[in-house]
């Protein structure tokens, strides 16, 4: 038998142990933590298409990630999903999702630009063909690191696991088919220097990704200029449609997130433009007051805060350059 002594050390080793693994569990890092669940719920919003509805914040560990929206169309020979989320985990809760609809398989995804919350979730769907503009594969493979440093940074345990998965096949302007199921395909830029928009010609469903945002503040980090955008927006409304699936925002019945978006991007032209022409510093630009129809906007002042780290330098530069009879 061991002596009084051993039996007090054992006693203590037992403690210690078990304190430990008290603590361990409470503070096992979050790899161990259960996955986030995002209980997702696809609306269909025409024949054989179903939309799931992004939250309208920024990236958090409360929402996971599920800040975009995803949609899918089941074409009788698989199904075709347009933009896949911003995790591992988002993605598979998409794939039980559409389970919850159709039982025809993935077969085919469509990232419509490089944006994390957009395709990070193409991990998910092992085995689909991934289809994307040549330019949004070669964004995607610049940037996968440093988006995947931001997801981990602000999703916390929803993003556990997640790794980039590029497109696999590169698709052009025109009729992309998916199977025998026939697509419209158009080539933007105006978001993310390289943006697809997707025509179901079938059912008049619209779907733009990021060149349309919908009661939201868009994003402009890798936008290639706000006339470019504008330009873009213009050439959406002359396209014929039924219903319109933002990249962020409820589905519309008609172009107003359209109209909506260009109207906000001609507003931020204009208040660089004349914050620039006074000199005016970024603070006073962000700070002054919104127009009353944008004050309800999610994530406005915000996004307003990026736009102008994105572009004011610019506004500015160019009015260092510009004909002084113009300014006048």
């Amino acid at each position: 038998m061991p002596s009084r002594d051993g039996a007090v050390r054992l006693g203590l080793a037992k403690t210690v142990l078990f304190v430990a693994l008290v603590l361990g569990a409470v503070l096992l890092p979050p790899r161990y933590a259960p996955a986030f669940d995002y209980e997702l719920k696809p609306v269909a919003v025409a024949e054989r298409t179903w939309v799931v509805e992004g939250r309208r914040e920024e990236l958090s560990e409360d929402n996971g990630g599920d800040i975009a929206n995803a949609a899918f169309i089941a074409t009788g020979d698989g199904v075709v999903v347009i933009d896949t989320g911003s995790t591992l985990n988002y993605g598979r809760a998409l794939r039980a999702a559409i389970a919850t609809v159709t039982d025809q398989p993935v077969r085919w995804i469509i990232n419509t630009h490089h944006h994390p919350d957009h395709v990070f979730g193409n991990q998910a769907f092992e085995g689909a063909e991934i289809s994307a503009l040549p330019a949004t594969r070669a964004a995607l493979k610049r940037d996968a690191d440093s988006f995947r440093a931001t997801l981990y940074q602000r999703l916390g345990d929803a993003v556990r696991g997640t790794e980039t998965v590029l497109p696999t096949r590169s698709v052009q302007q025109g009729e992309g088919r998916f199977g025998d199921y026939p697509l419209q395909l158009f080539a933007f830029s105006g978001h993310s220097g390289a943006d697809l928009v997707v025509l179901d010609p079938a059912t008049g469903v619209l779907f733009t990704g990021d060149l349309v945002f919908h009661r939201r503040a868009p994003t402009t980090p890798h936008s290639p200029g706000i006339g470019i955008w504008r330009e873009q927006l213009r050439q959406l409304r002359a396209l014929q449609f039924e219903t319109l699936v933002p990249g962020h925002g409820p589905v519309s019945p008609n172009d107003s997130p359209i109209r909506e978006t260009l109207d906000y991007l001609d507003w931020l032209d204009r208040r660089l433009a004349e914050g620039a022409t006074r000199g005016a510093t970024r603070n006073e630009v962000i700070q002054a007051p919104l127009p009353e129809r944008f004050a309800g906007m999610a994530l406005v002042r915000y996004e307003l805060t990026r736009s102008v780290s994105h572009f004011y330098a610019d506004y500015e530069e160019a009015l260092l350059w510009a004909d002084p009879d113009t300014t006048k």
